[in-house]
């Protein structure tokens, strides 16, 4: 089955290489999938969702083991305040579930940030849009198809 994610790949043709995974409900976070699917999690890029004072939605991805800076994110952002969303706002904002949301094919298009870590890479994974499925492949591809740009925020 194909997500809304692969379809921009291959719209774009964009070489991916699909690594499916036995999820668990209890641990959906990032470094439990690389876990799970025996990746590295230094290359498995978690996707975070942020908004700012002014109500504008951000999107994020970095790898599974870090964390954002808010300092940071504001910077980038231009942000005077910023802050995740809560979690039950994640499916209407971005059509996407908590454990299966890629930065690619979003209901909306948001401003997206990857990681500049990301460029150190030959690949990196990323979530396919279920949970279960990341998706392999070129960080530059990926800055591409998700209309971003390389930061530091981290």
């Amino acid at each position: 089955m194909k997500t809304n994610a692969m379809r921009i790949l291959e719209n774009l043709s964009i070489p991916y290489t699909i690594h499916t995974y036995e999820w668990d409900e209890e641990h959906l976070d990032a470094i439990h999938a690389s876990e799970s699917a025996g990746l590295d999690p230094e290359k498995v890029y978690k996707t975070i969702v942020m908004r700012n004072s002014d109500n504008q939605i951000f999107v994020f991805c970095l790898p599974a083991e870090f964390e954002i800076s808010l300092k940071k994110a504001r910077a980038v952002t231009g942000s005077k305040d910023i802050d995740l969303i809560k979690t039950t706002e994640l499916l209407s904002l971005t059509g996407y579930i908590r454990g299966g949301c890629s930065p690619l094919g979003m209901k909306k298009h948001y401003r997206t940030f990857i990681s500049e870590l990301a460029a150190l890479e030959d690949t990196i994974y990323v979530s396919g849009g279920q949970r279960g499925i990341q998706l392999e492949l070129k960080p530059d591809d990926l800055l591409k198809a998700a209309d971003a740009s390389y930061e530091d925020f981290i």
